[in-house]
C-alpha cells in the first residue's frame, strides 16, 4: 500500500481502474493493405473481416480465449458456378486474437434465414442446420451464435463480452445506464440464452428499429454492425469507449474501505506461492468412475492490484457472486474458492484449504442436483473442484486439466475481479440468474468448445529425467568399430 507525505495509509482505496489500458481503434489503412496482400486468394471482404477480427481480439477487455465472434457476408460461386450468398462467421471457440482464414466456416445464407420463420427449433436441431448448410466440411463449427449473424441483414457483425459493457449490464439499473450513455441507436435486450432465442429477439429489435448500430444482451456483451469492416469495428470501440468513460467518470476519486490488517505480508513470496499451488493441486485431485486419478495444474496471478482486490473485506464475497457472463462458466465455474489467510504452519494451511474445498464441492453438488431436477442441465455432471481460487494477501491462482485450462482460468479470473470490483465500486454487482449460468455451463454446444480428449496416463504430473551429470555416457564400449 503506498503512503502519503504524512506517512499514513490515504483515505482513498488505489483504484484498479487506472491500470486498465484506453480502449481506441487500432485499424490501420496501410495494415489493412498490407494484410489484403498476403492473403490475395480471399475475397477483399473476407481478408478483411480476419484483419479486424484480430484486432478484436488483441484487446483483453473486449475477449479472451474463444470468446466473441464476427461475421460477413459474400457473394460466392459453388462448383456449377452458380452465384450464391455466404455467411463466413467464426469458429466456435476459435480465439479471435490469432484468427486465421481456417478459423472462419462458410454457411449458405439463405437456407438459415428461412428458419426466423419458425417459432422455436431443438438445439439439436439448430446444429444439424448449421452443419448441413457448411459450404466445406472440414471448416470448424460456426459459433453457436451464427444464426443472429444470419437473421441480421448487415454485411459485417461484431460481438465481443466487452467488460464495461458487462460491468454496466451488470448493476440494479443497468439497462437504464446503459440506454442513456450509449443513445437511441443502441437496443438493449434482457439476458436470452444464446442460439435460435437469441437471434429471433436480436433480429426482432432490429426490425422495431432498423436505424440500430449496437445491440447489447444484459449479462451477455455487445454486437455492433456495418456495411464495411472498419465501420463495425469502430462502431464496436466507440460504444465501448463511452462505456470506459462513464466507468473512470464515476470511480474517480471514490473512497473504498481499508484492506484487511489481520493479514501479516508473506514472508517468503516464492516459497509460499508454491507451497499453496501444490497444497491446491493436491487437495483437488479427485478419482473418475473408472478409478483414474485426474490432477490439475495451476497457473498464478499476482499483480499488485489483484493482491489489493484479495485483502478487501468483501473479496470472499466477490469469489462467490458469480462471473460478469454465463460464456465464462465452462472455464471459471460460476463460483470461485476464497481463502482468507495463507501464512500458517504446512498443517493448518492443509486443514483449511481441504475445509475449503470441501465446502465448494458440496455446494456445488447441492446446486447441480437442484439445477437437473428443473431441466436446466442436459450433460453428466461434471467434477465439483473450483478452478479459480483467490488467496488473501497472495493473489489468485488458476487451476486446469491442462496448462492451457490453467492459464485461460487465471486470465478470466483475474479481468473478473477487476471488472467485479468496478461494478462494486459505481454501484452494486447484481450477477446473472444462477440456472442461466447452469445453463450454459452444462449446455452441449457450450462444452464442445473445451475440445477435451480422453487425458493421457500421466497428464497433470511432472517427471524429472536425470543421468546426464552422472554415470551415463563414461561407460566403455562392448565392442571398438
Amino acid at each position: 500500500m503506498e503512503k502519503n507525505g504524512k506517512g499514513k495509509k490515504p483515505d482513498v482505496y488505489p483504484n484498479v481502474f487506472l491500470k486498465r489500458e484506453i480502449v481506441k481503434s487500432r485499424y490501420n489503412e496501410k495494415e489493412a493493405k498490407d494484410f489484403m496482400a498476403r492473403h490475395r486468394s480471399l475475397p477483399v471482404d473476407l481478408s478483411l473481416r480476419i484483419y479486424t477480427s484480430c484486432l478484436l481480439g488483441g484487446d483483453a477487455s473486449l475477449v479472451l480465449h474463444g470468446g466473441g465472434n464476427t461475421s460477413v457476408k459474400i457473394k460466392t460461386k459453388n462448383i456449377l458456378g452458380e452465384e450464391r450468398d455466404v455467411l463466413f462467421v467464426k469458429g466456435s471457440g476459435i480465439d479471435l486474437r490469432r484468427i486465421e482464414p481456417s478459423g472462419f466456416v462458410g454457411l449458405e445464407l439463405e437456407p438459415l434465414r428461412r428458419l426466423k420463420s419458425l417459432g422455436s427449433i431443438a438445439d439439436q436441431e439448430m446444429e444439424n442446420q448449421l452443419l448441413i448448410h457448411k459450404i466445406a466440411y472440414v471448416s470448424p463449427n460456426p459459433s453457436v451464435e451464427a444464426l443472429l449473424h444470419a437473421f441480421l441483414p448487415h454485411r459485417f457483425i461484431d460481438h465481443t463480452h466487452a467488460e464495461s459493457i458487462l460491468i454496466l449490464s451488470s448493476q440494479t439499473n443497468g439497462a437504464d445506464i446503459l440506454k442513456e450513455i450509449l443513445g437511441p441507436q443502441t437496443g438493449i435486450l434482457p439476458y436470452c440464452h444464446p442460439g435460435f432465442l437469441l437471434a429471433k429477439e436480436g433480429l426482432g429489435e432490429y426490425e422495431r428499429n432498423p436505424e440500430l448500430e449496437a445491440l447489447v444482451v444484459m449479462g451477455h456483451g455487445i454486437f455492433t454492425f456495418g456495411e464495411d469492416a472498419r465501420t463495425s469495428y469502430e462502431r464496436m470501440v466507440g460504444f465501448v469507449d463511452r462505456a470506459e468513460n462513464f466507468i473512470r467518470k464515476k470511480t474517480r476519486g471514490n473512497k473504498f474501505a481499508s484492506p484487511r490488517a489481520d493479514v501479516p505480508p508473506l514472508r517468503n513470496k516464492v516459497f509460499s506461492i508454491a507451497r499453496l499451488a501444490q497444497m491446491i493441486r493436491g487437495s483437488c485431485a479427485f478419482r473418475t468412475e473408472d478409478g483414474a486419478l485426474r490432477r490439475f495444474y495451476t497457473e498464478v496471478r499476482n499483480p499488485p492490484e489483484l493482491i489489493e482486490i484479495s485483502l478487501l473485506p468483501e473479496a470472499g464475497t466477490l469469489c462467490s457472486s458469480g462471473v460478469l457472463t454465463p460464456d465464462h462458466a465452462i472455464r471459471t465455474k460460476n463460483k470461485w474458492a476464497y481463502i482468507d489467510q495463507a501464512e500458517e504452519d504446512d498443517t493448518s494451511l492443509k486443514e483449511k484449504i481441504q475445509n475449503v474445498i470441501r465446502d465448494y464441492r458440496q455446494e456445488y453438488d447441492r446446486s447441480f442436483a437442484a439445477q437437473a431436477q428443473t431441466g436446466q442441465v442436459d450433460w453428466k455432471k461434471l467434477d465439483s473442484n473450483p478452478r479459480v481460487f483467490l488467496i488473501a494477501g497472495v493473489g489468485l491462482i488458476g487451476l486446469g486439466f491442462t496448462p492451457r485450462d490453467a492459464r485461460i482460468a487465471a486470465d478470466i479470473g483475474e479481468r473478473t475481479a477487476h471488472a467485479k470490483f468496478l461494478a462494486q465500486s459505481i454501484g452494486h454487482y447484481e450477477p446473472i440468474l444462477e440456472n442461466h449460468v447452469w445453463a450454459m455451463e452444462y449446455w452441449g454446444l457450450q462444452q464442445k468448445k473445451l475440445d477435451r480428449p480422453a487425458p493421457l496416463a500421466l497428464q497433470g504430473q511432472i517427471a524429472l529425467v536425470t543421468g546426464g551429470g552422472g554415470a551415463i555416457g563414461l561407460g566403455r564400449p562392448l565392442l571398438s568399430c
